[in-house]
């Protein structure tokens, strides 16, 4: 499949069914591409394609099943955009660094596909006062999903909200979701319940990022998080 090089071709290619509930198309805004005139379109259509089925199938879908709708914040960026991004101190790392990440079509020096996702989940920013929302989140994500990074971030809601300082264990709608969700894919719970959240030394003002299969807590409130999927 080449690069979109008309109105119709790009329309035919947003049509692009990733998963269930996803189309290509929901993931191609970008303030930066919109705000300055870049063309956010793939360079290779079908490498963003089977990155973003990855990321949709295996991350964003079971999340959905689980927590309800999810927002996209920002996920797909061409190689243009980015390195624009990049050189303006727009938020946005060098392109070797963002590929298999958010620019989907681009593999990494591994040689890794990858596509990230930054979306927003109503659920957790409707706990945000209560505390436990994003914990409890974090540790499904942990517990339940194929990720390879996540990262939350706590300036999306602001300083009006209180630190959280319920643990996963205490909430019992996500307990009852999670045991739901996997009764519903897999025909019995893989868990009883989310891990308890731990106390972590030193904790302070930051996001929570999660790599590999270790996960640190720093952040206490978020709604926005950056979810990771690398094959």
């Amino acid at each position: 499949m080449k690069k979109p090089g008309s109105m119709k071709s790009l329309e035919d290619l947003g049509r692009v069914r990733l998963s269930k509930n996803f189309f290509l198309r929901d993931f191609l805004h970008s303030e930066i591409a919109e705000f300055y005139r870049i063309p956010n379109i793939p360079d290779d259509p079908e490498l963003a394609i089977e990155a973003g089925r990855r990321l949709c199938e295996e991350l964003l879908e079971p999340l959905e099943a689980t927590f309800g709708r999810l927002h996209i914040r920002s996920a797909y960026r061409n190689r243009a955009v980015n390195a624009f991004g990049n050189a303006n101190k727009l938020n946005c790392s060098t392109n070797a660094a963002t590929a298999a990440d958010h620019i989907w079509d681009m593999r990494d020096a591994d040689g890794c596909m990858g596509a990230t996702a930054c979306i927003a989940i109503p659920w957790v920013w409707d706990r945000a006062q209560e505390g436990g929302g994003w914990q409890s989140l974090a540790w499904w994500i942990h517990d339940h999903l194929p990720y390879a990074s996540l990262c939350f971030f706590s300036e999306a809601l602001g300083p009006q909200y209180p630190v959280a300082r319920k643990a996963a264990s205490d909430d019992q709608e996500l307990r009852r979701a999670a045991r739901a969700a996997d009764e519903a894919r897999h025909g019995q719970p893989r868990r009883q319940s989310c891990a308890a959240l731990p106390g972590v030394p030193g904790a302070c003002e930051g996001g929570l990022v999660v790599t590999s299969s270790t996960p640190s807590i720093r952040s206490p409130r978020s709604a926005v998080l950056s979810l990771r999927r690398k094959a």
